[in-house]
């Protein structure tokens, strides 16, 4: 039995893409929208704010966690009833989040904030891959993406103004209204793509997995997607220190710097999406990486001879978040397209191995003495991890296709 197939276009409703963008990103926006808010919670809760960090360390590894169950679940019962699931669960966690009296209660109601907002995540990739070919899909994983990063970048500037207006309990009171908009929106208009497939179960799922994980081609792209996007996270965790601490800048700034850093991702994609179909995937992955390297050796090169200023920091960071933008879809739309009947578990599997890159990231630029020191070392090391993955993983490509070829004219 296979798992879930798409539906074909002329038997649904085509999936709204802005649609698809907004239940995307209002998972990650939780993460970054609470940021800013850290040091005001951290004093109305009575805790330190190492303790309150792990909010946003524990929200990483729920939305990593959770793609592995999602994806699956989706392949087995359908996109859109394991959607609501999620959207459910992220909205009642969110309201909970907001009448959170203690930090432990905080940290652990984040952990389930983040698998119920996950759901968004991998069922609006799997989405668009249903009803769209290679170069179509990733066109359209381009322009959500477009979409889903004006979230995150408006969100430390959204975090910001509303705690200190409204106090930081407001922020998640905000976003389970949006958990509540996106249940209505999926439940009126969102169409099914797959079929369910009823013979799913836990040894289906595994066997599926472990296609992938015996996929050279599927690993190359996801740990190169990877290595390409979540590792930012290390910067944009260390940013309150560089800014604040090594560079002296007043804290309101710092959320229009995680804004602009966060702008350079949407950068990329709009050249991903204006790229596509006229640059081969190899040169949008390649010439993705090499500049999100340049970027990581100047922050990096910077911070090492004692020259850092907020515009090398920012160029730096920027340069970096504006190659992944490039890199992002093209690896996603190629490793979702390796086992195509599989495209519920590959979505939940590559957003598993993003979201333990961009966790492993952030604690390894932790320990460094320096925080611009350990995010420049981090950045660079992921950049240089990119290169080598989408290159093997290119190779693999052809050296399938040269096989399959021959096996055909053998027949």
């Amino acid at each position: 039995m296979t798992a879930a197939q798409p539906v074909p276009d002329r038997s649904v409703r085509p999936a709204p893409l802005w649609l698809l963008a907004l239940i995307t990103f209002s998972g990650t926006l939780a993460m970054h929208v609470f940021v800013p808010a850290l040091p005001l919670a951290a004093l109305d809760l009575g805790a330190s704010a190492g303790s309150l960090q792990l909010t946003i360390s524990f929200y990483i590894l729920g939305l990593a966690f959770g793609q592995l169950v999602y994806g699956p679940l989706s392949d087995r019962f359908g996109r859109r009833p394991v959607l609501v699931v999620g959207l459910t669960i992220y909205t009642l966690a969110s309201i909970a989040a907001a009448l959170a009296q203690g930090a432990g209660a905080l940290i652990a109601i984040r952990l389930l904030q983040a698998l119920g907002g996950c759901a968004g995540l991998v069922l609006g990739r799997a989405i668009v891959r249903d009803g769209s070919g290679l170069a179509d899909a990733t066109r359209r994983l381009a322009t959500m993406n477009l979409i889903v990063i004006l979230g995150p970048g408006v969100a430390p500037l959204i975090g910001t103004a509303v705690s200190e207006v409204l106090g930081w309990r407001a922020i998640f009171y905000g976003l389970a209204a949006m958990g509540v908009a996106n249940l209505l929106l999926t439940w009126r208009v969102l169409p099914e793509t797959a079929r369910p497939d009823a013979g799913k179960n836990v040894a289906t799922v595994l066997r599926g997995y472990g296609r992938l994980l015996r996929a050279p081609v599927f690993l190359g792209y996801a740990l190169g997607g990877s290595l390409a996007t979540t590792p930012m996270y290390a910067f944009v965790s260390a940013a309150p220190f560089i800014f604040g601490h090594e560079l002296d800048r007043p804290p309101h700034e710092i959320g229009t710097y995680l804004a602009l850093i966060v702008t350079g991702v949407w950068f990329g994609n709009l050249c991903c999406s204006r790229l596509v179909g006229r640059t081969k995937v190899a040169g949008l992955l390649i010439g993705g990486s090499a500049i999100s390297l340049a970027g990581a050796l100047l922050l990096l090169a910077v911070t090492l001879s004692g020259h850092l200023t907020v515009v090398v920091a920012l160029s730096g960071a920027m340069l970096f978040t504006f190659g992944a933008g490039i890199a992002s879809a093209p690896a996603l739309a190629e490793a979702l397209s390796v086992e195509p009947q599989l495209a519920g578990s590959a979505s939940g599997f590559y957003g598993f191995i993003q979201m333990v890159v961009g966790a492993l990231a952030t604690s390894l630029a932790g320990l460094a003495v320096r925080p611009s020191l350990g995010a420049g070392l981090v950045l660079a090391g992921a950049a240089l991890g990119a290169l080598l993955c989408f290159a093997l993983a290119l190779r693999a490509s052809r050296l399938a296709a040269v096989r399959k070829l021959a096996a055909s004219l053998v027949e």
